[in-house]
């Protein structure tokens, strides 16, 4: 964190400082004190039990380790950048707050069929993206009706009637135990 503050990171708004290291490391220790990453020691659940609803939910578009797909975040080090609280947030309701790169797109055909996935690459000519069954495909512009641009995840509202609060308990405890 030190040398991201000292170095600044390029191609970002973020320049370097020409602060002095005291006063950086000063910023490093607040940073580190309001982190919002809390332990997940707490939990509740049965991790073997959260594994197998991983395998059965999540693994189709959630990579951990070597198992599952790509078209969601892996979560092999989930634990370690996330708190509790938030991956429920993230599971009950995923489109609340969804980083750019995971915001769902619908492609238009002149055929009017829908594709939808994850923007992969773009440019004013074309667009590659990453549809549903991970299948990666290229359009240039002029060959679509229309390119929606969504505000929403891919990933589904995971609310009680799909996913109990007990299973979600389980799950949380299993991705507790993932520190990459």
């Amino acid at each position: 964190m030190f040398r991201t503050i000292q170095r600044g990171v390029p191609g970002s708004n973020m320049p370097s400082s020409s602060a002095p290291d005291n006063e950086i490391w000063a910023i490093v220790a607040y940073l580190k004190g309001i982190s919002t990453v809390s332990p997940f020691e707490d939990n509740v659940g049965d991790p073997e039990q959260g594994r197998e609803i991983f395998l059965s939910m999540c693994a189709r578009c959630h990579r951990v380790a070597t198992q599952g797909g790509s078209l969601g975040p892996d979560l092999s080090r989930i634990a370690r950048i996330r708190s509790r609280d938030r991956l429920l947030r993230s599971i009950r309701e995923p489109s609340a707050s969804v980083a750019v790169r995971y915001r769902a797109v619908t492609l238009i055909t002149q055929d009017d069929r829908s594709i939808r996935g994850l923007i992969k690459s773009e440019d004013a000519f074309s667009i590659q993206i990453a549809d549903t069954s991970e299948r990666l495909q290229g359009y240039t512009k002029s060959e679509l009706q229309e390119v929606i641009y969504e505000e929403r995840s891919l990933m589904p509202d995971f609310g009680t009637e799909r996913l109990s609060n007990t299973d979600l308990d389980n799950l949380l405890r299993y991705l507790g135990t993932l520190r990459g």
